[in-house]
């Protein structure tokens, strides 16, 4: 049922007066899952055991490479990757990202320093890409796939070839994506995936370090033990990041069914924007003809004068109808308090476009008529915008 009347700010009836969250798990295989923790609290091995082994070859297989690493994290994935290829003085990456990106790249001992992003896809742009590289001699590029889209992996592999460096792929969203038919995961000299409570698929926490690379494997396999080989002799410094049993078990039943809730999630999207199609001031990230994206996050860019009303504002009034959001990723992580000691380089699209991102509630098992709903109240809080803007 369509949504009428004035929005829950100016005293309507708030479309979810309960809530709506955004983000909200559903574990599957509760069953077998419950079975196979038994089996884990029965064996006495809690971790770096045979569900771990498991989940790496089942995701190896699913990504179409030879090797995966499991890890506690996405950020200590990064962190170990960029140890392994030997990353030093600066990293360059995209300002649009999630502050992990950058946070790996300081404690990997090197400095990150910063890139445009495309303002269509919200990806890496390879021309500044370049351009950054050039002027910063630094020693590794890495990249995101934002939200899941897939980054334009060709001209980035052309862009790290020519300037000599390895690439590195914060995949964290992308568990699920694909470019031009082939899944991320193999791209760049490794990709690295998150399995937080937010991703579509979940480990409660954990990550995935994916690549061709049988050295580097090896290195990251040795790293998150703490870089010793079993006999206490560490052979470099390595980090405690190895992936629980139990963690891995939880990885496992929610890594089935992963294509068809990608399918779900994109074909929610689908109903999301055929409803707010022709509103003025308001898209979503530019996906390729062909690519797949895991849709983690339902992502609007607004602007604000043909919309009516600025991110905040908007922010405010579905609040008030119940419904949660997030500014992922604002401030953008060269604006942030962390790294506003680093030599200032503008990247005025970026300041431009993350000021505009509000993200909106997605769930893989959300229905037509949620998402339906969400969109109403996106399209009544427009009509009004003008009073809307006038309380605040």
């Amino acid at each position: 049922m369509a949504v009428t009347g004035k929005p829950a700010v100016l005293g309507g009836d708030a479309v979810f007066a309960e809530g709506l969250p955004l983000t909200r798990l559903k574990v599957p295989e509760r069953d077998e899952l419950a079975r196979r923790l038994d089996r884990i609290l029965t064996s006495g091995q809690l971790t770096d055991g045979s569900t771990v082994r498991e989940l790496e070859e089942a995701v190896a297989a699913r990504l179409e490479v030879p090797y995966v690493v499991a890890v506690s994290n996405c950020t200590s994935g990064l962190m170990l990757a960029l140890q392994a290829l030997g990353a030093r003085g600066s990293v360059a990456m995209p300002g649009f990202t999630f502050s992990a990106t950058a946070h790996a790249a300081h404690w990997a001992g090197a400095t990150p320093v910063f890139a445009e992003m495309d303002p269509d896809t919200l990806t890496l742009d390879p021309d500044d890409a370049a351009a950054l590289l050039a002027e910063s001699s630094a020693s590794v590029l890495m990249a995101t796939h934002v939200y899941g889209t897939p980054c334009r992996v060709e001209d980035l592999a052309k862009v790290a070839d020519d300037a000599g460096v390895p690439l590195v792929y914060d995949a964290a969203h992308a568990l699920g994506s694909r470019r031009a038919g082939t899944p991320i995961g193999g791209f760049g000299a490794a990709e690295v995936f998150s399995l937080s409570p937010t991703k579509v698929v979940v480990a409660g926490e954990g990550g995935l370090i994916a690549t061709r690379d049988e050295g580097l494997a090896q290195a990251c396999r040795l790293g998150r033990g703490y870089g010793n080989p079993g006999d206490y002799d560490c052979v470099f410094p390595g980090l405690n990041a190895r992936m629980s049993e139990l963690h891995a078990a939880l990885a496992l039943a929610s890594l089935k069914g992963l294509s068809e809730r990608v399918a779900t999630r994109s074909h929610l999207v689908g109903v999301f924007a055929d409803a707010v199609r022709g509103v003025p001031g308001l898209r979503l990230p530019a996906l390729a003809e062909g690519d797949v994206s895991t849709w983690k996050d339902l992502t609007l860019i607004v602007e604000p004068d043909a919309f009516g009303l600025d991110v905040p504002t908007l922010a405010a009034a579905l609040k008030a109808e119940g419904i949660d959001s997030r500014r992922y990723f604002y401030p953008p992580v060269h604006r942030q308090k962390a790294y506003a000691h680093l030599p200032a380089r503008e990247l005025p699209v970026t300041d431009d476009v993350s000021a505009r991102v509000l993200t909106l509630p997605l769930w893989s098992h959300m229905d037509e008529g949620t998402v339906g709903l969400v969109a109403d109240a996106v399209l009544r809080v427009h009509e009004f915008a003008g009073a809307v803007a006038a309380v605040g």
